[in-house]
């Protein structure tokens, strides 16, 4: 039977993907987001906000975020797995609010080139320049193993949708790329796509949903009539827009404890815009509930006095 040998988490902010000097190009974009209340942020931030801005405070997080990157690469790496499992969730890449499914998984045979969605522009010419968006696909998916894990969960009572193409003008979704963008640039391995709303009510997950759906997809991994080496891997997160660094601790300490029961009371209201990635990483936590977890680093990386900016984390399970 097919083995889980690897999980990793990541976070997939632009910030990762752009010098620590343009991390001011993305505050310049808060400042006009009409998604925010900029003033009103300003007004509620942290008294000591200031400390966390200072140029030299920006650059060390940005070298932290790429050793843990290069941390986590080197681990996925040195695995050998033979197919990765991703949770992410689709922002309006393969799905619009026309047909927008809980959790989706994409069964086709192959995945189309990482195409430029006008989506974060500076990062993704700082991703060219240094070598990072290069792709030399279309890279192979996880076909066998996709078919088996949506027969499996609908035999475990999961209602699942599914696809078997990606839109030609995006190819695959933002949150699946980073793994052959950042961890594992020139990488081949093949990918099983598990998409998730995150972002959209009125059917986002529930923690609780997710972390179930993990347990399941453990399952039917375990079950797989296959002797091929499984990693599982969560993309996105933590708390963004606006950091909330508390609400990061919290869900990193009850992913290190096991602590299934508060990840399933992470609060439903905070679990919103870019936060709601979390939700993947619940995903993972139910499939890697019997390994250990090992944190690489956690990183609030502000970037501006309204607090915006990403909570970026990285860790794995063995």
């Amino acid at each position: 039977m097919a083995r889980i040998i690897l999980g990793l988490g990541t976070s997939h902010s632009p910030q990762l993907s752009i010098p620590a000097e343009q991390w001011s190009l993305l505050r310049k974009k808060d400042e006009d987001d009409p998604r925010l209340d900029y003033q009103g942020l300003l007004r509620r931030a942290k008294p000591d906000i200031a400390q966390e801005l200072p140029g030299h405070k920006i650059q060390a997080r940005y070298d932290a975020c790429q050793k843990a990157i290069g941390i986590l690469g080197d681990v996925l790496k040195q695995a050998r797995p033979d197919v990765v499992v991703i949770f992410g969730d689709d922002q309006h890449e393969q799905f619009h609010d026309d047909n927008m499914p809980t959790f989706a998984i994409y069964h086709g045979k192959s995945l189309p080139l990482v195409r430029h969605s006008g989506r974060n522009p500076a990062a993704w010419k700082e991703a060219e320049e240094r070598g990072w968006a290069e792709t030399a696909g279309p890279y192979a998916a996880g076909a066998d193993l996709a078919d088996h894990l949506i027969r499996s969960l609908v035999d475990d009572e999961f209602d699942v949708a599914r696809c078997n193409r990606l839109r030609e003008e995006i190819g695959v979704g933002h949150a699946f790329a980073f793994l052959y963008r950042r961890l594992w640039p020139g990488g081949t391995v093949p990918i099983v796509p598990v998409m998730v709303n995150t972002y959209y009510p009125p059917n986002q997950a529930t923690p609780k949903r997710c972390y179930a759906l993990g347990k399941a997809v453990r399952r039917a991994i375990e079950s797989w009539n296959s002797d091929l080496r499984v990693a599982v891997m969560a993309s996105g997160g933590l708390s963004h827009m606006v950091i909330d660094e508390e609400l990061d601790r919290a869900t990193l300490d009850a992913l290190a404890n096991r602590d299934r029961e508060k990840l399933w009371s992470l609060p439903r209201q905070k679990l919103r815009g870019g936060t709601s990635e979390i939700l993947n990483w619940v995903a993972l936590a139910g499939v890697v509930e019997p390994m250990e977890m090992k944190l690489v680093d956690y990183i609030p990386g502000y970037r501006s006095p309204a607090a915006t900016g990403c909570g970026m984390a990285f860790a794995y399970w063995i």
